[in-house]
């Protein structure tokens, strides 16, 4: 069952809108420990091989954001730089990476980089309109306390 078809299923007005916390806590690391979210909600793609304006028709979804899981590249074997390139472009970390702290205990549960995409090849590339987050949970062995009581 994909994205369209459940939210076919869901009644007028429904919106798919976690906060980081829920991305984090929910999601994100029920994903990492192989336990079943909601199933369907979020697709399984490789970023490096999709380009920005193709992820409109992977999501399946009618609306102006998509959530994805997807795996991280490394740049080199050995190294923990993350690859962040495509056939034409590549993704560019803007900003401060912002803390995601859980509501009740205020401890740190992830982060989140913006990324901006650029078109071409660093150091020549053109800035472009396509913004995407990327989550990370902070501890990835360690379960948010958040859902798991």
């Amino acid at each position: 069952m994909g994205l369209r078809d459940i939210g076919a299923t869901l009644p007028p007005g429904f919106r798919f809108y976690p906060s980081d916390e829920e991305l984090v806590c929910h999601y994100l690391y029920k994903k990492i420990a192989n336990e079943e979210a909601l199933k369907g909600t979020l697709v399984e793609i490789d970023l490096h091989t999709c380009e920005p304006w193709q992820l409109p028709e992977v999501a399946k979804l009618n609306t102006t954001e998509w959530y994805f899981f997807s795996f991280r590249d490394r740049k080199y074997a050995t190294g923990f730089r993350t690859n962040r390139a495509t056939t034409s472009g590549y993704w560019k970390a803007t900003g401060k990476d912002r803390v995601i702290l859980d509501p009740r205990t205020q401890e740190i549960v992830g982060m989140r980089k913006t990324l901006v995409f650029y078109k071409n090849r660093a150091p020549n590339g053109i800035k472009t309109g396509w913004i995407m987050h990327e989550f990370r949970l902070e501890s990835p062995h360690m379960p948010p306390k958040l859902y798991n009581e």
